[in-house]
């Protein structure tokens, strides 16, 4: 197995497998054979966004886990199922939500003696890499307010000096775009399922979300 963080002389992204016209069908169909980082070697396939393709709200994870990289859609495991009742408590309609990752390969490493896949961070060059992508997303489906949820996805959206604990929970408008768009940050749903006391993490996590359901509101 290939190591993704070795060092290697071609630049880590994205740009060149782009297409340059079409809808978000042909930017998927581009994305299968998005060669712009290592992180293709070892996934199953690109997990690309799913979701309305006029949606007034846009929720950006990490990452594809083990579940997604085999059926190939976001947010299909024990973590997504968290945050549909997350989104639900909020008062926000997954089903009216566009829903992708910073990063579309699974990285992970597999456990000693098995074959039990494990989740593994991307780098942050891995994620500036895939960031192509993503802005191609929110340029086409043009959003109010994109969702942050954990580090990765804030980074990709505001930059590597972005910190969960510092900047959660508030409203931040969207770098690098002419239209008037926010973003708002909170943790990945998998670290509400990590978490020793669920209940208190589950509850920031809804109050986060109620922020976003405020601004949509016209209330934020």
């Amino acid at each position: 197995m290939s190591r993704p963080d070795d060092d290697r002389a071609d630049a880590y992204d994205a740009t060149p497998f782009l297409p340059h016209e079409g809808g978000l069908d042909a930017y998927r169909r581009a994305a299968e054979g998005c060669r712009g980082c290592p992180l293709y070697e070892n996934a199953t396939r690109t997990v690309f966004g799913t979701g309305d393709t006029s949606a007034r709200i846009v929720l950006v994870g990490e990452q594809p886990g083990d579940q997604e990289d085999r059926k190939g859609e976001p947010f299909v495991g024990p973590a997504g199922r968290l945050l549909d009742k997350a989104l639900e408590d909020a008062g926000i309609h997954r089903g009216a939500a566009y829903v992708t990752n910073a990063v579309k390969h699974f990285k992970f490493t597999v456990a000693e003696h098995g074959k039990r896949r494990i989740h593994k961070a991307p780098s942050l060059r891995e994620t500036f890499a895939c960031r192509p992508w993503l802005l191609a997303e929110l340029d086409l489906v043009r959003p109010e307010v994109v969702v942050a949820l954990g580090a990765t996805a804030g980074k990709a959206l505001l930059g590597g000096s972005f910190r969960v604990t510092k900047d959660r929970g508030s409203v931040l408008p969207m770098p690098g775009t002419d239209e008037e768009r926010y973003v708002v940050a909170t943790v990945h749903p998998s670290a509400i399922l990590r978490a020793d006391d669920r209940e208190s993490a589950y509850a920031g996590l809804v109050s986060d979300l109620k922020v976003v359901a405020r601004v949509l509101d016209g209330r934020g």
